[in-house]
């Protein structure tokens, strides 16, 4: 007889990791700009959770993690979402605008990614080190339960959980009582005219964060870090203008020039990526389709059926013309509305399902932590303001309103993209478990919902307690606004498409910069 797998106390259970996960990857994405995989901590914690119960099994769990994983790979919308309260035409996040992007956005990146899933994941040498690690962990977990009835190390997992949890709330309220620094900034000048500065911020999250990303991820980092900070900012020398103090002048240079030699840098890594696999994403897609023509009746080897796939994409297209329409409506963009909603869907449609492709592909050969989201997200926010330039000519009052509705669309799309970079990764997982893929498609929808619901008061109650850089930030309760580094890129990217007057001699320098590492890495 075969194993529960799909229940009601795992998808509810999966759902209150959600809230958990999605809270941590909001806050450290807006903090430093990254997220992190949530597979293999919801899998200890599920593990530990439902051992209470007699018929529990490897294939729940396996469920509980995949809802889990859905929801924390979500809250990666904050890259672009945030940049509305950013450039000044949201002051929050509307509840059921934002649960609907999430939504739409989220439940087309499962869809897209369904056909995808016997080239990519079953016949497939990718090496998915996420979805294979969070299986080992489940095997093992079963098999110490299986042997002797007891679940020892899910109890120590979930005890280190804990403790890190606790140690990570102490040391936070020693530092928001100013026990202790919470961070340490200074700038200097550098020979005349040149300046550079330094920010150490002490957390234990970001301590935790750094062991679940790895070692080479937090290498570029600082990579990036010593070219943007000891090479172009004391590079580009220009003098600080009158009263101007130097911390001023030195975060002004970053934000207005140097920072766009990274978006060129990650634009050509993206750009990179995607030749690379536009061959192995066709053949994929062109084997899943000839492999439907014959009938699988094995529960391990069965989707969501098309009609529903097709159904299901029909309700997102309708929802995301929905949100188009009813944005363009309430902006000076209101005469060009219809225009706008018939250049919304195909855009949805056509770059959603090619960028599922090269996320899902990218998570499987390099994992999802890894995988280069932020530069999706670049390449998709300068092609929709571009194509909304030419469709609707920005003048001196609709600009605004024009880099807001670009914010607002690439969204959807970019919450397509983070789901896909994390989907094939669960149904690896699955597979190698001998779980049920219908099962974990159904619950990575509801994953997508469980995520959609979190997303919006958390993004509200971190807007209220800190802000974001760069925003009004009015009644925010810190000091210190949250940096959220890709929401004002992007923001500043749709602003210099919109506003013809991007730097594009920096995003060049960063281009170069690109290449050279592209040809020192092969």
């Amino acid at each position: 007889m075969r194993p529960r797998e799909l229940t009601l106390r795992g998808l509810i259970l999966g759902a209150l990791l959600t809230m958990v996960f999605t809270a941590a990857n909001v806050y450290l994405g807006l903090r430093v700009g990254l997220t992190f995989a949530s597979s293999i901590p919801a899998a200890v914690i599920s593990m530990a959770v439902l051992a209470a119960f007699k018929d529990s099994s490897i294939l729940e769990n396996n469920i509980v993690q995949t809802v889990a994983s859905a929801a924390g790979t979500l809250s990666a919308i904050i890259f672009i979402l945030p940049g509305l309260v950013i450039v000044g035409w949201w002051t929050g996040f509307p509840f059921w605008q934002s649960f609907l992007i999430c939504l739409s956005g989220g439940v087309l990146g499962v869809l897209f990614t369904i056909p995808l899933r016997r080239a990519l994941v079953t016949n497939s040498d990718l090496p998915y080190p996420e979805g294979v690690a969070a299986a080992e962990v489940l095997k093992v977990g079963a098999s110490r339960r299986d042997a002797s009835n007891e679940t020892g190390e899910a109890q120590e997992g979930l005890r280190a959980i804990i403790l890190g949890s606790v140690a990570s709330a102490g040391f936070a309220i020693v530092t928001a009582t100013r026990i202790a620094a919470g961070e340490l900034t200074g700038f200097f000048r550098l020979g005349g005219s040149a300046s550079s500065g330094y920010n150490i911020a002490w957390s234990l999250a970001l301590f935790g964060v750094g062991q679940l990303v790895g070692l080479s991820v937090g290498m570029a980092m600082l990579l990036g870090l010593i070219i943007s900070w000891g090479v172009a900012v004391p590079w580009s020398i220009t003098p600080p203008a009158a009263g101007v103090d130097l911390a001023t002048h030195t975060l002004t240079l970053w934000r207005t020039q140097v920072r766009f030699i990274g978006a060129g840098a990650i634009a050509v890594a993206a750009i990179y990526t995607l030749a690379r696999l536009a061959k192995p994403v066709l053949g994929g897609l062109m084997a899943t389709l000839a492999a439907r023509r014959t009938d699988r009746s094995d529960d391990t080897d069965r989707d969501i059926s098309p009609p529903w796939i097709y159904a299901l994409t029909a309700v997102c297209l309708v929802i995301s013309a929905y949100l188009a329409f009813t944005f363009a409506r309430s902006t000076l963009l209101a005469p060009n509305a219809t225009t706008l909603t018939i250049i919304t869907v195909p855009f949805v449609l056509l770059v959603g399902f090619l960028i599922a492709g090269v996320c899902g592909y990218m998570a499987g050969l390099i994992g999802a932590s890894n995988s280069p989201i932020s530069g999706i997200g670049i390449l998709s926010i300068v092609t929709c303001a571009s194509i909304l330039v030419v469709a609707v000519p920005p003048t001196a009052e609709n600009r605004t309103a024009l880099v807001a509705f670009a914010l607002f669309i690439t969204s959807i799309v970019f919450a397509c993209a983070t789901i896909s970079n994390d989907n094939l990764q669960d149904l690896k997982t699955g597979q190698l478990v001998g779980a049920s893929p219908m099962r974990q498609q159904i619950a990575l929808v509801f994953g997508v919902v469980a995520g959609a619901l979190s997303i919006p008061p958390v993004l509200n109650l971190l807007a209220k307690a800190y802000g974001f850089a760069g925003a009004a930030n009015v009644g925010a309760l810190a000091k210190n606004p949250l940096p959220a580094p890709q929401a004002t890129l992007i923001s500043a990217l749709a602003q210099g498409v919109v506003g013809g007057n991007l730097e594009w001699r920096m995003i060049g320098i960063g281009a170069l910069v690109g290449v050279g590492l592209i040809l020192l890495d092969t």
